[in-house]
């Protein structure tokens, strides 16, 4: 009988302990997809990202649109030429259409780069600011609210207002 109060006042004593603590850890969440887009820095990297998806755009229509027109002469032009001339002529085709798909690959690449280059100091200045108010509020713990990011109810603690203030915005 001893020993099992023992082991029930040992239990008492844990789910009190861990009670505690768990009372001593500040949770606030932050909705950072929101955070980032209110951030000025981050305007003028959509709009350079932009205009650098329009110039590839542009430069890849451009050049589908000189491969249409040389279908269409060549496809015209095919009944009066020799097999062979046909024969060149559509390899020369396939050869243009596989370039403009490494273009766009490359594009693509190249526009990815430039959102890792633009974004990234960006996350890094509201992941400070919102170390720097969380480590000012006393709180342990920040989740993303952002729609997607795992948290289901956020009915605790915005530090939003708070970074955004820290931030200048």
């Amino acid at each position: 009988m001893k020993h099992l109060k023992g082991i029930v006042v040992a239990v008492v004593l844990f789910v009190a302990a861990t009670s505690f603590v768990n009372a001593q850890n500040k949770m606030a969440h932050i909705n950072v997809t929101e955070l980032m887009s209110a951030m000025p820095e981050m305007k003028s990297a959509e709009a350079e990202l932009k205009k650098l998806e329009e110039t590839y755009g542009a430069d890849i229509k451009s050049s589908m649109t000189e491969l249409q027109n040389k279908y269409k002469q060549y496809e015209s032009e095919a009944p009066s030429k020799s097999d062979e001339e046909n024969q060149k002529r559509s390899i020369e085709l396939q050869e243009a259409q596989k370039n403009i798909q490494g273009a766009q690959q490359k594009a693509s690449q190249e526009l990815q780069n430039k959102q890792i280059a633009l974004l990234g100091p960006i996350s890094d200045k509201a992941k400070a600011a919102i170390e720097k108010v969380a480590a000012a509020q006393g709180i342990n713990y920040v989740l993303d609210s952002s729609q997607g990011s795992g948290v289901i109810v956020a009915k605790g603690t915005d530090i939003l207002p708070l970074v955004k203030k820290e931030l200048g915005f």
